[in-house]
């Protein structure tokens, strides 16, 4: 299931820089049929990487056909990434037909949006199935493989994994506590697998795109902005997806970073400096509410 859901904005191929080291490189690229995960594939495949497409919907075929008009090569693994066979399908495919894996980018997601008190447990557990446990499983399976490449190759392997994660994990948002939840996990997710695969020189990012897909364009939020369409369209996130899954970003692992139209920004998490109890033992509730300003960094 694609982050997108279907074409956005623009029909045209990326505009990128080809020259990133990515030529004759193989990358798997989960909801590629549309939005997000189209626009990354087609960058990637401008760059010269190979590639193998993941999604449910019968639009990858285009998608597939729209990758080997750029002179690559592309295979389609049509299923639900929340499914273990189909995620192991993704990496064999990789390896397989082309005997490698150096990038993979988990995109799959769909959105089942309901306030709290209204959402069943099929809209939770489908969110969180496809989003946190999608990028678990192929994750796994993509690790397993570069962890043999790197006891192969005397320690190391290329292997570049880029998440997909939100500005919800961060702020929260109304109506998606199935979402953010899942976010937040992948959040969690990507810097766990960055410090287990470090040793292997593999490195691990996400990304925390802001764009106009049919998942969200009803987003009030967005809905306001004049020109949202052009300006926030999937195609001025794949630059970044590119760059996290090349030799430009060998030294990076373990970030998030954020992309709203032509801006950039990096997440990070911070700890207030912190206040002991005053009898160096332990707080009561009652110093707790007194120094609340202090542990909370406002004072």
């Amino acid at each position: 299931m694609s982050e997108a859901g279907a074409a956005d904005a623009t029909d045209a191929g990326p505009d990128v820089d080809p020259d990133v080291g990515l030529d004759g490189r193989v990358a798997v690229v989960t909801g590629a049929a549309a939005g997000l995960g189209r626009a990354e594939a087609l960058a990637l495949a401008a760059a010269g990487a190979n590639l193998v497409l993941g999604d449910l919907s019968a639009a990858l075929s285009d998608v597939v056909d729209e990758v080997t008009a750029l002179g690559v090569k592309a295979t389609a693994v049509v299923g639900d990434v929340g499914d273990a066979d189909v995620a192991r399908r993704l990496v064999g495919t990789a390896v397989e037909t082309h005997g490698r894996l150096d990038v993979v980018v988990n995109n799959a997601g769909i959105i089942r949006d309901r306030m709290l008190f209204g959402m069943s447990d099929a809209a939770w557990d489908d969110v969180v199935r496809v989003h946190l446990r999608g990028h678990f499983l192929v994750t796994r399976d993509a690790a397993a493989h570069w962890r043999q490449a790197a006891k192969a190759a005397g320690g190391t392997t290329y292997g570049r994994l880029v998440n997909t994660a939100s500005e919800a994990w961060l702020f929260g948002s109304a109506g998606q506590a199935n979402y953010a939840a899942a976010k937040a996990g992948i959040y969690g997710f990507t810097r766990t697998c960055s410090m287990e695969l470090a040793k292997h020189k593999i490195t691990v990012n996400a990304l925390a795109p802001v764009a106009v897909t049919r998942l969200t364009e009803d987003i009030p939020m967005l809905a306001s902005v004049p020109n949202a369409r052009e300006l926030l369209a999937p195609e001025h996130i794949a630059p970044a997806a590119l760059f996290l899954a090349s030799d430009l970003a060998s030294d990076i692992s373990g970030h998030v970073l954020g992309v709203e139209g032509a801006r950039m920004y990096l997440f990070k998490m911070i700890q207030t400096q912190g206040v002991t109890a005053k009898d160096g033992k332990s707080f009561t509730a009652q110093e707790i509410r007194e120094r609340w300003g202090e542990i909370s960094g406002a004072k």
